[in-house]
């Protein structure tokens, strides 16, 4: 069951709290005409392949620890770091642990 997106002006929670049926997966959290927001879950040992979004992304760890590879190199981010990356960039993401981060994407 996915949770249902945010209205403009709507207060969220971006951590799953116990209620949260979707709380141990990744989720969108809202889509707008120019705003995606996605809670990415990745226990550790699992990585999303190597990829490229056609807008700009952050990347923003809420727990754990990511590795994120880009072409200018591999970075560590712990919780409370963040990763700004260009249109295009091609990278992959790693759970070096458990990890939760927000992921937001500039749409056209």
């Amino acid at each position: 069951m996915a949770i249902p997106h945010a209205a403009p002006g709507q207060a969220i929670d971006i951590l799953p709290g116990a209620a949260d049926p979707d709380g141990a997966r990744t989720v969108a959290l809202f889509k707008s005409r120019d705003l995606e927001v996605m809670r990415l879950v990745l226990p550790a040992g699992k990585a999303l392949p190597p990829h490229k979004v056609a807008r700009e992304i952050t990347i923003q760890c809420l727990s754990g620890t990511l590795a994120v590879n880009t072409p200018a190199g591999r970075h560590e981010l712990q919780a409370g770091q963040l990763l700004y990356l260009d249109r295009e960039a091609v990278h992959d993401v790693q759970a070096l642990e458990d990890a939760m981060a927000l992921v937001t994407v500039a749409l056209p």
